[in-house]
Parts: C-alpha cells; structure tokens; sequence
C-alpha cells in the first residue's frame, strides 16, 4: 500500500449514490467552447450546416489541434448563446465513421501501428481524456511516456466516483488496458485502486490477475489520494518537460476502449449531480452541450443556488453565460447560498456542524454527513500558525508559511517553498479555522511566480470564451 501524507476526509450531505439515471434527448445541445484545460478557437462548421454525430465542430490549435465533436445530427448555430455552438434539429442518426485524414499517412510512417492508434484517439475524442499528471495538462500524443496511470479513485466530494463507471463495464475496461498497453514499449502501467475489501474490488482484482504488465497499487481512501499528482509523486516518478507521466482515469479507459474498439466517437460522459440543493443526488449518462437548466429542472430545492463544476473543495462556479455541459465536466455541486445570518452563531455549541479542529459540539456525536452552504461561518482574520493546513496538505508543502512569504511580495522566497508543488485541492482553504483563501492565493502565485519569474505568457481573458 502507498503511503500517502496528509489529506482529509469530509463528510458531506447529498452525495450521490450508485444508481445512474440516462437523461432524456434533449431539443438542442450548446456546447461550450471553453472548458478547464481546451478553448476550441477553431470553428470547423459554419452557421446553419448539418452536422452528423462524431462530427468535427472544432479544434483547440493550442492542445494538438483536440476536436470537439457533435454528440448527436443537427443543425449548427453559432450565434444562438455566446461562446457556445448550438445545435438544433436533434436527431439521432447514424455517427459519422472514422476516416483518417492525409496526415495519418505520415503518422504511419513516422510511428508505424501505435502512431496510428494514438492518432485515431485524437480524432475520435479519446485522447481529451488523458492529463499529464504532474501539470494536468493534454501531454503529447505522439511522445514517449515516463509511465502511465490509471487511477480508479475519484474522492472529491460529488464528482463522478470511479467505481459507478466500472460497474458492468469491468470487460470494457481490461480490454481498454490492453489497448493502452498496445500504445506503449516497455513503460509501466500502475493501476491505483482504493485500500478496501470488498466483493466489487476483489472481484477487479481477480479479473486482473492475469495482467503482469499491469502494476496494482492500493492507496487509502483518503481524499485526495487518487489525484494524479499525488500518485506519480508517490510512485517516484519526477516531473520532467521531455518525458511526462501519462495518466487517466477510469472514463479515460473506456473511452480508448470505445475508440479502438469500436471505432466509435467518445461523446458520452458520466456526470454526478450532487449537493444540499439536489433532491435525489445521482449519476448522469450526459453529453456534452446538455442543457444544464433541463438537468437542474426538478431535481434541485430552492431559488438562490450555486452551482458548481466539479467538486466543492477545487471546482469553479459555473459561469453566468455557460448553458451546456463542457467537454471535460466529471460533477455538478448544487449549495444553498447563505443568505440570512445565524443569530449569535458565535456562541452555539455547534452539533449539526463539523470541524477539523473538533471544537464543536458535534465531537460528542457519531460521524454524520453536515450539510454545507456558501457560508462562511466566521469572518476572516489573520494566520493564527495552528498548522492544520500543512498537517493535511497531500504535497508536503507549508500553505501558512508561504501566505506570510507572498504577503510580502516575497515570490522567489516562496517559489522555493514548493507554491508550484501545490494541485489545488482545497484541503488547506477548508481546515483553516482563520478562513484564509489559502488553496486560491497558491494557485494564483504559480501563475504570478510564471510571469513575473519565468516570462511565461498568460492567456488573454478576452479571447477565451466562458
């Protein structure tokens, strides 16, 4: 078993459950051209063209020329919402077949079969799945990796769980292991599954056996130890710019299953609906563009709502002008916004609220799911260095002691300090009991430590769409 540090579990109301509910067609798709890593700036179609399924919508020229593809036949409107292409008309018609294009040609040559088949997921949508683990960026699909891994855990609060996608599809998988060994030489493949017993992990177990070029690890489950991050730096295996570390999750193998498989256009998420809000928390069988008022429609209670993309310690509110789900949504997190103070709140012994420093009330009971809100329960003040942040920080970095360095302007002092080592998971914002944005400034001092430091270019704002 990896040995991972820190970290912290968070016992939250409405987490969705196993069950997994296929949404409806929809009357039409808006497809963002943005999402967290993409920004799909080459549009392919024009306005009032007929598109089939699989179809190429558009290219993101700054990630290997990434295609976002139609998920059903219909009529393309560019003009219909902002920063999306709509489609109308939906019809469900045959998909599009693959046809390589004229640079495969040189693929082939170059690369010989495995080219070929990493060129295939880069036009079929397959190739979006895959992160470098270190960065988290889209790692070149024609480079040579370090080591691929593949991580069956998904511990973030109301994000899809990996073990929901692997149920009655544990064939599709192995088989999608054996494609993703298929593009490989001799690296390692690590395949990370939770330190549990239970019938579904030894049944996986079991049907993997058999795979001696697969290297199970087992972690705790212990959130965030499935993060990508964590688990190459776990494995000892270094950041290094010439040779990344592949990784994916487990909807990553099976959309490389469906792409070399079948043949088939990866349009097809799995997408968890959870939060306080949420009347009945569930997974979603979704597309991409799925109109994210019809899915909120009568599954979630009250007016003034937040919702999210991702998982409520390191997702982002969702943006006014976003109508559809993006290309690389894994969970929507619906919280009540907190509107009306709590009366004397200060002085309430506090049992239906939970903390890791246990100084409420709530120590004297049994672990319970709380319900969060956007509350902040408290106002903010100074570092008080209790520690807790570096006690759960997964990277071993010091969050309070780097705060200090960048309230100084002090960048280099605090590039030293490992700001870069930090993946954002929140934990560090969460336990601070001086509710310091902790998580938010190391993020924005990479990007700070980049220009400033290095003279890396930022992105203008303007010319990304939300």
């Amino acid at each position: 078993c990896m040995n991972v540090r820190g970290g912290y579990n968070i016992m939250l109301q409405g987490r969705p459950g196993a069950s997994l509910e296929v949404l409806p067609e929809p009357e039409a798709l808006h497809l963002p051209l943005a999402s967290e890593r993409f920004s799909f700036t080459d549009v392919r179609v024009a306005d009032g063209q007929s598109v089939l399924p699989g179809q190429v919508l558009a290219k993101d020229p700054s990630n290997y020329s990434v295609p976002l593809l139609a998920p059903r036949a219909g009529r393309v409107r560019l003009d219909a919402v902002e920063g999306h292409i709509t489609l109308e008309e939906i019809t469900h018609a045959p998909e599009e077949p693959y046809h390589p294009d004229e640079d495969a040609e040189h693929v082939a040559r170059d690369m010989g079969s495995a080219g070929m088949r990493r060129y295939k997921l880069l036009g079929l949508g397959a190739w979006q799945f895959f992160y470098d683990a270190h960065t988290q960026a889209l790692p070149d699909p024609f480079g040579t990796p370090q080591a691929v891994i593949v991580s069956t855990l998904r511990l973030a609060s109301y994000v899809a769980r990996g073990d929901v996608q692997l149920h009655k599809r544990l064939s599709s998988f192995t088989r999608g292991l054996e494609h993703l060994q298929s593009l490989l030489e001799y690296e390692p493949i690590y395949l990370v599954m939770p330190e549990i017993d239970s019938q579904f992990a030894r049944q996986v177990r079991e049907t993997l056996r058999g795979y001696a070029w697969v290297h199970l690890v087992q972690v705790p489950l212990r959130y965030p130890g499935g993060h990508l991050a964590v688990l190459a730096r776990g494995l000892g295996l270094k950041h290094r710019p010439d040779k990344s570390v592949w990784g994916l999750h487990v909807e990553g193998v099976l959309a490389l299953d469906r792409a070399l498989t079948l043949s088939r256009p990866c349009t097809v998420r799995i997408v968890s609906l959870g939060g306080p809000a949420v009347r009945s928390p569930v997974h979603l069988k979704a597309m991409p563009g799925y109109p994210i008022d019809a899915i909120l429609d009568s599954r979630v209670d009250g007016d003034a709502l937040r919702v999210i993309d991702g998982g409520v310690l390191a997702g982002e509110a969702l943006p006014e002008q976003r109508r559809g789900l993006s290309v690389e949504c894994a969970g929507l997190t619906v919280l009540p916004e907190h509107q009306e103070r709590e009366f004397l709140g200060f002085v309430r012994p506090g049992f239906d609220r939970r903390s890791y420093s246990n100084c409420f009330g709530s120590l004297l009971r049994r672990a319970f799911p709380e319900r969060m809100t956007t509350a902040m329960r408290g106002e903010g003040r100074p570092c008080i260095s209790c520690g807790f942040c570096e006690e759960v920080c997964p990277v071993s970095i010091m969050p309070h002691l780097i705060h200090k360095m960048l309230y100084q302007d002090e960048l280099e002092v605090a590039e030293r300090a490992g700001t870069d080592r930090c993946i954002g998971c929140g934990l560090c914002s969460f336990v601070c009991p001086s509710k310091i944005e902790l998580c938010g400034e190391l993020i924005e001092a990479q990007e700070t430590i980049r220009r400033e430091l290095h003279g890396a270019e930022t992105p203008d704002p303007a010319e990304v769409a939300p």
